[in-house]
């Protein structure tokens, strides 16, 4: 079974998600120039909706750091042991596993780890500490600093468990999201969520802001600004599309089917509320998406990116947003009409524009709650 989402989201002046020059980044499609916000971007702010509001319990999400082993030696503290060793303790496993730690305890890449998984490691370097802390103090005397010689000298049994308790821990943005370990292959989480990247549905070009600051303490008789500068910046109607496969989530979540439709929930309410940071402060773009359209079928994913390979324009009466919501049902129409529609086993479509709807109007429900509950039980079965 899968969960599509297809969203129409108009924001104001804004700078949501910049490259490395600071401008907003963009794309070529359809022959011109679009805005963009990258899939990362936006998977980053879904996961930060998961926790500022509570969607889904705090032991289901996991971490990606690159500090696990000061987190760790943090847990460990806190269960009597002494911290630096036990930063050193924690290190030394890590790296013994093949998950290499520099000279200032942290891991050579970022690691997205479950709690879950941060747990059981730290239960584990705490059961083993009596064999470990020599061990660890030893490869720290040690001055070829040898990593591979470290790894030989812990018992292939706790090896072995230690990559065992790597199992994910059931949290759920890993199980959306999925990982890779460079070094670990094994312990890879395929991701049972696909994230496009949003796209602009009509042209767009970058305006600039000169702006000036005053110094507050500047004699009166002089002139000029403190500082000045420009900032770049664009305003956009956005065709946002993900997914989720389910029969993937459950796999990623041990079996827990139960599980599994708390976590799809979760991810539907976070990605509507979901608005990346950037440059917020100064513009504060907060616009919720003014068309939110859910598909659960059994068949392949449908993207409905094609809807604005023409881009879309204001008409005399209507704006961007309404004539980017009747695009997008035009080319589902097209796209049920060729290639059928058996597969899918619900629609349901909430939006802020009053704009006719020739193929998707049945779809329609008040509010987002019903769009949730509706989806949700039908991706269970019910």
């Amino acid at each position: 079974m899968l969960v599509e989402l297809h969203m129409i989201q108009n924001f104001a002046p804004s700078n949501l998600n910049r490259d490395d020059t600071g401008s907003p980044k963009d794309c070529e499609f359809g022959g011109v120039r679009r805005a963009r916000i990258s899939s990362q971007c936006i998977k980053r702010a879904i996961r930060r909706e998961f926790k500022q509001n509570g969607l889904l319990d705090s032991e289901r999400i996991a971490e990606r750091t690159r500090l696990v082993t000061q987190e760790i030696a943090d847990r460990l503290a806190r269960l009597g042991r002494d911290r630096e060793q036990a930063t050193r303790v924690a290190g030394f496993l890590l790296s013994a596993a093949k998950l290499k730690v520099d000279n200032s305890q942290r891991t050579e890449y970022l690691l997205f780890l479950g709690r879950g998984e941060i747990d059981a490691i730290t239960a584990l370097c705490n059961e083993r500490w009596d064999q470990l802390a020599p061990l660890a103090d030893q490869s720290l005397s040690d001055q070829s600093n040898d990593k591979k010689k470290a790894a030989q000298q812990v018992p292939a049994d706790m090896s072995r468990e230690l990559l065992a308790r790597l199992d994910g821990g059931k949290a759920a943005d890993l199980a959306l999201f999925g990982r890779m370990l460079a070094d670990l292959p094994d312990k890879n989480i395929d991701a049972a969520s696909q994230v496009a990247h949003a796209i602009s549905t009509h042209r767009v070009s970058i305006e600039f802001d000169f702006y000036t600051a005053v110094d507050d303490l500047q004699p009166e008789s002089e002139t000029g600004a403190g500082m000045m500068g420009t900032v770049e910046f664009n305003s956009a109607c956005f065709y946002r599309y993900s997914n989720v496969s389910m029969e993937q989530l459950i796999t990623n979540l041990q079996g827990d089917r139960e599980l599994a439709l708390k976590t799809l929930e979760a991810f539907i309410h976070a990605s509507v509320r979901a608005i990346p940071t950037g440059k917020q402060n100064s513009m504060a773009a907060h616009n919720p998406p003014s068309m939110v359209f859910a598909v659960v079928r059994e068949g392949a994913p449908w993207s409905l990116a094609n809807a604005f390979a023409r881009p879309v324009a204001p008409g005399r009466e209507e704006d961007l947003v309404g004539r980017s919501i009747q695009a997008l049902d035009s080319y589902w129409g097209k796209l049920v009409s060729v290639y059928g529609g058996d597969d899918i086993r619900k629609k349901a479509l909430i939006t802020l524009e009053d704009v006719p709807l020739q193929h998707l109007g049945d779809a329609r429900v008040e509010t987002v709650k019903a769009l949730v509950e509706q989806v949700v039980a039908a991706a269970g079965g019910a």
